[in-house]
């Protein structure tokens, strides 16, 4: 009996490529609400909620499409998952920090 073939780790490159995407996203949509206040009104989906409405929905907007675009494209191949994860975790590092009040407002210069 042959063993099965093994499976291509391009989708899971993907998820975790695009998960990185997703964090750096919420940061820059956090930042950016924060700073410029015309786009703050912009980004407010529910009012009670104020921007992070808008935040968190463009966040899920930009995930799913990177995810989806990504997963297309390396479907059944194999990817080096070493540059890919460091990507994801200078990206998910990347979002944190912006989503920081300090650091926000430190680049802001308040």
């Amino acid at each position: 009996m042959s063993d099965p073939p093994p499976l291509p780790n391009g989708p899971g490159g993907a998820a975790i490529l695009a998960a990185g995407i997703g964090s750096l996203a919420l940061g820059l949509f956090a930042f950016s609400g924060d700073a410029l206040p015309v786009l703050g009104h912009t980004l407010t989906v529910w009012p009670p909620t104020g921007p992070l409405s808008g935040v968190v929905l463009a966040t899920i907007v930009v995930w799913l499409a990177a995810w989806l675009m990504l997963a297309r494209r390396w479907s059944g191949r194999d990817v080096n998952l070493v540059p890919i994860n460091l990507a994801a975790v200078t990206m998910l590092i990347a979002g944190l920090l912006l989503t920081f009040p300090p650091f926000m407002d430190l680049l802001q210069g308040r």
